[in-house]
């Protein structure tokens, strides 16, 4: 018998003999020459490129020619957000590591799926090992271990899921048997994960109760006890607290001791969000501004952000990996097992997963603990550098003091109204000042909602943004006050 021809380009697939090497090698050469001259132009480009076309969007009847493929490609790369210019500044997106992008690439070719070790026999191995000895980094005991999951949304939801399903026995049965609904507590500056996380598990997005901030933007410890009271006053049955290392708008961290001591006396489940700031645990100078994180029963943290390693790259790790495990493992009978290793499709949200740990791993292995460590301090030193030029300029506040390298700021708007008495609409001004800045210094910042108005937020997280650019940035900024009008009236008086 005779198998139909495969109608298909000579380099579709890499051959497994070897027999079409030299023309995959020319397609991967050009894609690599155009994605390094590109990424090396980054600087040259916007940080936030207008959109002028997208590409076919039609499946065409036959594959397109290589060339007209290559020149798609070049003008999706040019118009795509540019988080490798130096005054791409806005969001918690970085650069990624070099060997991060390697490791995507290793790890596509290879296809191995996370589901089960018998389809990835190495990377099923390595990730549990990996993780728990990021886990020895937050101070968490030997007991410990993780999983890695695709965004810190997903390593939320696990979380408290583990939370709830340790806290009641609903692991076969659900929720309906239970006399009194779960709530569990966030700071009202947490992630709405949170809030996502409760609908999803079928408590209920207001389950997720709001704590008051302080006016630090810290999560209020008193504020959290009257919480617990009224929740069993409302005769609901709080089972978790979390805290937020690292908000997202201001970059706070919560006092993580205090609040592990409330959930210790109320017997609820300590989750530290740490998502962007658990790369903190990684700088020995600044490590100290977790201290507590160690008492977490879980955490999230996404080496996507500080750490620099290409989306996506989060975790959940667990305190007793052996409870993590027990109260969420739903087997699988159509996958291998083996006496050394779990399969974490098993015991995760996600059953097939992209082998992410491969470019976590060689980018920890390529920096090393010191590598990170350094643009860390790097970054923090930039920061001091920023809030001083924000002090000097007696018309900008800040919402919150910065603890890491994350600062939100806007004009001085006298008595704190969205609008003053000569009319000015500072909500306006400031969005007008972040379109003037991407234009004139070629800087992007983002324009958050925070406490009823619009703030700039800027995260210093590029290792090449340099002296000079904020320089730019702020002569760009005090042009923009000298302007005649209203706003530079107001902003003297």
């Amino acid at each position: 018998m005779n198998l139909p021809k495969l109608d298909l380009p000579a380099n579709a697939f890499i051959h497994p003999n070897g027999q079409n090497q030299a023309a995959v090698a020319q397609l991967f050469e050009q894609v690599m020459d155009l994605l390094l001259c590109e990424m090396g132009q980054a600087g040259r480009r916007s940080p936030l490129p207008p959109l002028t076309h997208l590409p076919d969007h039609y499946i065409p009847n036959q594959g397109i020619p290589e060339t007209e493929l290559l020149t798609q490609l070049k003008a999706i790369i040019q118009q795509s957000m540019n988080a490798a210019h130096p005054g791409y500044i806005g969001h918690m997106d970085s650069i990624p590591s070099s060997a991060s992008i390697l490791g995507d690439l290793v790890a596509g070719a290879l296809n191995n799926n996370m589901l089960s070790v018998e389809m990835s026999p190495v990377l099923s191995r390595l990730e549990p090992l990996l993780l728990k000895e990021i886990a020895g980094i937050f101070g968490l005991p030997e007991t410990a271990g993780g999983v890695l999951v695709s965004g810190g949304s997903l390593g939320n939801l696990q979380a408290i899921a583990l939370a709830r399903n340790s806290h009641f026995p609903i692991l076969e049965q659900g929720l309906a048997g239970l006399e009194k609904p779960p709530v569990f507590f966030v700071s009202a500056a947490a992630h709405t994960s949170f809030k996502k996380a409760a609908m999803v598990l079928g408590l209920g997005s207001t389950a997720a109760v709001a704590v008051a901030t302080d006016r630090r933007g810290k999560l209020d410890c008193e504020a959290l006890e009257a919480a617990i009271a009224q929740a069993h006053r409302n005769g609901q049955a709080p089972f978790a607290v979390v805290a937020t290392a690292g908000t997202t708008i201001t970059g706070n961290i919560d006092p993580l001791e205090p609040i592990a001591a409330i959930c210790r006396r109320h017997r609820l489940w300590f989750h530290v969000d740490a998502s962007y700031g658990g790369a903190l645990a990684f700088s020995p100078d600044h490590q100290p501004l977790l201290r507590g994180i160690d008492q977490a029963e879980s955490i999230t943290f996404n080496p996507q952000k500080w750490l620099y390693v290409t989306k996506t790259c989060a975790m959940t790790l667990f305190r007793d990996a052996k409870a993590w495990q027990d109260s969420f493992r739903i087997g699988a009978p159509y996958m291998g097992e083996a006496d050394d290793a779990i399969n974490l499709g098993e015991v995760s949200l996600q059953g097939t997963r992209h082998g992410d740990v491969l470019k976590l791993w060689m980018t920890l292995q390529h920096l090393g603990r010191q590598g990170c460590s350094s643009i860390i301090e790097r970054n923090l030193a930039l920061t001091q550098v920023f809030l001083q030029k924000i002090r000097d300029r007696p018309y900008l506040k800040l919402a919150t003091e910065p603890e890491m390298n994350i600062i939100c700021f806007r004009a001085e708007p006298g008595q704190g109204a969205a609008t003053d008495r000569d009319g000015v609409n500072w909500d306006d001004w400031n969005s007008q000042l972040q379109n003037h800045l991407l234009e004139t210094a070629k800087v992007f910042v983002s324009l958050p909602l925070y406490q009823g108005q619009r703030w700039l937020k800027v995260v210093l997280l590029n290792p090449f943004t340099t002296l000079e650019q904020l320089e730019q940035l702020f002569q760009a900024l005090d042009q923009f006050v000298a302007r005649p009008g209203p706003s530079r009236q107001r902003l003297k008086a």
